[in-house]
């Protein structure tokens, strides 16, 4: 168990903002954004009604919240304390059910609660952590045997740090400069082998793409930059 696997300057960068979250134009705004995508597309594969689902790294409980309403059953963790009192916060004021939050590591809770959760989401966390296969490994440790585990960050590469870090942060402002650090960022090879590492079985991939000119998202075929992959834990597994 490494309940040690966190960032402190990290922490802290969410937590001042963690007043932010639910304002659509402040810098969690393309979160919001592409929230409806990354939502359908965990729902084309994985329908969350009646599910049980855990969304690592949680923050301010924007995707956790649009789950909730899908009809599952939500556990949202996060170890950045004024983003989760948000979104208690939000699903308090919007009247959101069957939806809770935790202040507690990955790797705790999977020696807590291994193999209880249907579907197990992590999305935009992995490249602000210092140990990221840890975390891969703590969220197949979450899911079911035939479970599902979703994850979506940004590839390491020049079209990234053009688009992702000089693009976003320095010259359409999209987020606050010093999100990302572009050694920390992830080549799906390398999530696809923390994948196999944790025993995990890579089904699906989709990119993310941005137009600076109509200002929307889309999802593609093109993982050059933000990316969402899709494993499934083996039935056999325990």
């Amino acid at each position: 168990m490494n309940s040690t696997n966190v960032d402190p300057a990290e922490l802290g960068k969410f937590s001042s903002l963690a007043h932010r979250w639910w304002d659509l134009e402040g810098e969690f705004g393309p979160l919001h954004a592409i929230n409806p995508l990354r939502l359908d597309w965990i729902e084309g594969i994985a329908p969350l009604n009646g599910q049980r689902v855990l969304d690592v790294g949680c923050g301010g409980g924007i995707l956790a919240d649009a789950m909730a309403r899908k009809g599952a059953d939500v556990l949202g963790i996060d170890l950045a304390e004024k983003s989760l009192k948000v979104a208690q916060l939000h699903a308090l004021e919007a009247g959101t059910t069957h939806i809770a939050y935790r202040d507690v590591a990955a790797e705790a809770l999977a020696a807590e609660m291994p193999g209880r959760f249907d579907v197990v989401t992590c999305m935009e966390m992995l490249e602000h952590v210092p140990d990221p296969a840890s975390i891969v490994n703590a969220c197949a440790q979450l899911a079911k045997p035939g479970g599902w585990v979703f994850f979506s960050t940004i590839n390491r590469s020049p079209k990234s740090f053009l688009m992702a870090i000089v693009g976003a942060e320095y010259v359409l402002n999209l987020v606050p400069r010093g999100t990302h650090e572009y050694a920390r960022l992830l080549r799906p090879s390398e999530l696809g082998q923390f994948c196999r590492e944790a025993g995990l079985n890579l089904q699906h991939s989709r990119g993310l793409e941005y137009n600076p000119v109509t200002r929307r998202y889309r999802l593609s075929a093109d993982t050059g930059v933000n990316y969402m992959l899709a494993a499934r834990k083996p039935p056999q597994s325990t």
